[in-house]
């Protein structure tokens, strides 16, 4: 499937997969921004309100009934940061650059971050069904019925 993409920046480089058989393709960070809580006045080492938002110089179009997951890589357990949101979502609507945003997951005076130019995360593109819910007044039973957290064992 083609995916048509645009580079907002010289430096941006395209999504590929690192290895053949990959789900993900990796992005890559052109630049970093430090985000501050306008509420709070102490310094980035400890305040976790605050985000790291890195900008892969990228605007894509996903087809209709499709959609894009940003998913954290794997280097991330390298990394003093998490995915803010946990997975970002392009919709096939959306045409402004794609952005990861993190949070810091340790107080440190030095936190091990991404700098631009590290693959900083990876895109999944998958189709996206349509819904409709329909209002009833009773569900159909089964055997776990209304178990909900550690309800099937630990």
């Amino acid at each position: 499937m083609k995916v048509n993409i645009k580079k907002l920046d010289p430096r941006a480089k395209i999504p590929t997969y690192a290895k053949h058989g990959d789900a993900g393709m990796d992005l890559t960070a052109i630049s970093m921004t430090i985000k501050y809580d306008d509420c709070c006045e102490d310094d980035f080492t400890t305040k976790p309100e605050k985000y790291i938002e890195y900008d892969t110089g990228l605007a894509m179009e996903i087809p209709e009934g499709y959609v894009g997951y940003l998913f954290p890589r794997s280097s991330i357990s390298k990394t003093d940061l998490l995915l803010a949101n946990c997975v970002g979502v392009v919709d096939s609507g959306y045409r402004g650059p794609v952005k990861l945003r993190f949070r810091k997951s340790v107080c440190t005076a030095k936190p091990n971050m991404y700098e631009p130019g590290d693959r900083v995360g990876q895109i999944i593109i998958m189709p996206v069904p349509s819904f409709n819910f329909i209002e009833v007044e009773e569900l159909t039973e089964t055997n776990r019925g209304e178990g909900g957290f550690g309800s099937t064992g630990s």
